[in-house]
């Protein structure tokens, strides 16, 4: 196997120890699956990302100094670059709680059945997703960090022993598909 970047291949073959394989006579041939990666033979070059200000030419910049201190400075503060999501007051309304909660848990259902496949946890998830959403929307939580802390808490409930989702991953995509229905509105 060759490959046109100058990469060669590393096989990677686990290894057995005695331990493991007692049970097996000795004649017995065991399928070991190999690892094929490719590692470049020359390091991987990454670019660097340049700020707005940084392409701006030259003569743009000189010609307003103030402009160009008051962009620095934009750059410069993390949280100038940071927007609040929020979930919109109207939804703390009781019965728009309560269609914001059942749009959530058929949307989520949808998604996590067509993201991983169909699987009966993906019912409970977004059930309980569902619950925490709306409880959160009836305690005036408009903050949609802190509606993700606590949904990914009320989901640490269920077991994923056999699910390809936890809470976390499940609360994280439950709060995006919300953010995705407030931008659109």
């Amino acid at each position: 196997m060759k490959s046109l970047y100058g990469a060669r291949i590393i096989t990677a073959i686990p290894k057995f120890n005695s331990a493991c394989c007692t049970k097996f006579p000795a004649k017995t041939n065991l399928a070991v699956p190999a690892l094929n990666f490719l590692v470049p033979s020359k390091p991987i070059l990454t670019k660097t990302l340049l700020f707005k200000s940084q392409t701006a030419p030259r003569s743009q910049s000189a010609s307003n100094p103030e402009t160009h201190e008051q962009e620095m400075d934009e750059e410069e503060d993390p949280d100038a670059q940071v927007q609040d999501l929020t979930v919109p007051e109207h939804y703390l309304v009781p019965s728009k709680a309560l269609e914001e909660s059942e749009w959530l848990r058929v949307t989520l259902h949808k998604w996590l059945d067509d993201e991983y496949c169909p699987e009966p946890t993906n019912v409970e998830i977004s059930k309980i997703a569902a619950q925490s959403y709306y409880k959160a929307l009836l305690e005036k939580q408009t903050d949609l960090g802190e509606i993700l802390l606590k949904m990914a808490m009320d989901l640490e409930s269920i077991s994923y022993q056999e699910s390809f989702h936890g809470a976390f991953s499940s609360a994280n995509a439950a709060v995006n598909l919300i953010a995705q229905r407030i931008e659109q509105a």
